[in-house]
């Protein structure tokens, strides 16, 4: 997704950007797009609802389809167990039969997902697919707009957002992230209007992932920026709200007793820990020891959060890409569960830092954060890896980024006082 730092002739186009060149990039990004989406339509080339390999096609857009047809039904007390969902879904999907997720999201998902359910799961399916590769391909080419450095460079654009490893996988498993990626591509456009309070209602809206908005939370709180925390409080309040007004209290009840709980569950919430993109994990797989691992993490986390909320008050005013970029990568990294879906939001932060980078081609941390940017980029493709290494090394990618972002502006930009508000 990033592309070449400035147009060079071909004949110092190697020694002047390394490998880093616009065609290496565009070919690179080919290479994904063909092989990721090359081998899931052969996945998916069987009749029936189960794939090559067996499993479900659309995966966790079961689970979804599933809280959906309980909302139709008004079976609110049926939304936090695993027996009623999964007879459910097997009474629905008889292809889906002796299939369990373990029931984690707020009561609100389900009522998204009421309408999708009255269809059969491959239409509803089919449906949710279309919507998410049009919500990505909307804030893509939101961002890429509001980019002028990136304007020449369209078709890398496009390859890459296609070959993006987290696309696919969002695709994939039929997951909720896009809704994500809208929510913060709304945040960062009204942020840039100086609407700060209708930028925290978007915020908020992740309350149905609230994994997602602990990094950006955590930041504002440190900024002072108290009129988006309090469009984000009234916001994730009214989600809540509408539920209990639909279910009554019970719901929410059971799910505030099972995010308690969530500790003891991750073994079945995280069965393939080598998909997850996050310092949690990241200590976890590599720490043989629970106790020393999350201490690892917290520290690991508040330093981040204090380098994001430098970067944020640093920039937010003058250079609102970077600062976004950075409550983006936070997101990410402190987030205490992140499957490798999660990572579409992640686009805006690569297209933004990339059209800073092309802006200062000849300063050398720009072009090393470039490096990184691209690694940032490629290594979810090498999550799985982890497997053996239990070195999840695009945690390590994201992590340089943020102090690469953080020791570039630094030299550029004196600190500002926090604001008291936005």
């Amino acid at each position: 997704m990033l592309p070449r730092r400035r147009e060079l002739p071909a004949s110092n186009q190697a020694s002047s950007s390394g490998w880093l060149t616009a065609r290496r990039l565009r070919a690179h990004a080919l290479i994904f797009a063909i092989s990721l989406w090359g081998v899931y339509a052969w996945q998916l080339s069987t009749p029936g609802l189960r794939d090559r390999s067996g499993n479900l096609k659309g995966t966790d857009f079961l689970h979804f389809y599933t809280l959906g047809l309980l909302a139709n039904e008004h079976r609110g007390t049926d939304l936090y167990e695993m027996g009623p969902q999964a007879q459910m879904a097997a009474e629905h999907v008889p292809q889906a039969a002796g299939i369990r997720y373990l029931p984690l999201y707020p009561p609100q998902v389900s009522l998204l997902f009421a309408p999708l359910a009255r269809l059969p799961y491959g239409h509803a399916m089919a449906v949710w697919w279309t919507v998410s590769a049009l919500l990505y391909g909307i804030c893509c080419y939101a961002f890429w707009a509001r980019c002028p450095n990136l304007a020449r460079y369209g078709g890398i654009v496009v390859l890459a957002a296609l070959g993006y490893p987290a696309f696919f996988h969002l695709i994939a498993w039929g997951q909720t992230s896009a809704l994500a990626l809208a929510c913060f591509t709304g945040m960062f456009l009204l942020l840039r209007r100086k609407h700060g309070f209708l930028a925290g209602l978007l915020l908020g809206c992740l309350a149905f992932k609230p994994q997602l908005a602990l990094g950006p939370t955590l930041v504002l709180l440190l900024a002072g920026n108290w009129t988006i925390l309090a469009g984000a409080v009234l916001s994730a309040a009214a989600q809540f709200a509408v539920a209990v007004a639909f279910y009554g209290s019970q719901p929410l009840i059971r799910w505030i007793e099972c995010l308690r709980s969530t500790p003891s569950l991750l073994p079945l919430l995280e069965p393939k820990p080598y998909q997850t993109h996050c310092l949690r994990t990241f200590w976890s797989m590599l720490a043989p020891w629970p106790g020393v691992a999350f201490v690892l993490y917290l520290l690991s986390a508040a330093a981040a959060i204090a380098i994001a909320a430098v970067i944020w008050r640093r920039n937010r005013e003058t250079d609102m890409g970077i600062g976004f970029s950075a409550l983006l990568l936070i997101s990410v990294l402190v987030a205490p569960h992140l499957t490798v879906y999660d990572l579409v939001i992640l686009v805006p932060a690569i297209l933004l830092l990339a059209n800073r980078i092309i802006a200062s081609p000849e300063q050398p941390a720009a072009r090393r954060l470039g490096v990184v940017l691209y690694l940032v980029y490629a290594l979810p493709l090498l999550g799985p890896l982890a497997r053996w290494t239990h070195l999840q090394l695009s945690v390590i990618a994201m992590s340089v980024c943020l102090i690469g972002i953080w020791k570039w502006t630094s030299r550029e930009t004196p600190a500002s006082p926090p604001a008291a508000s936005s």
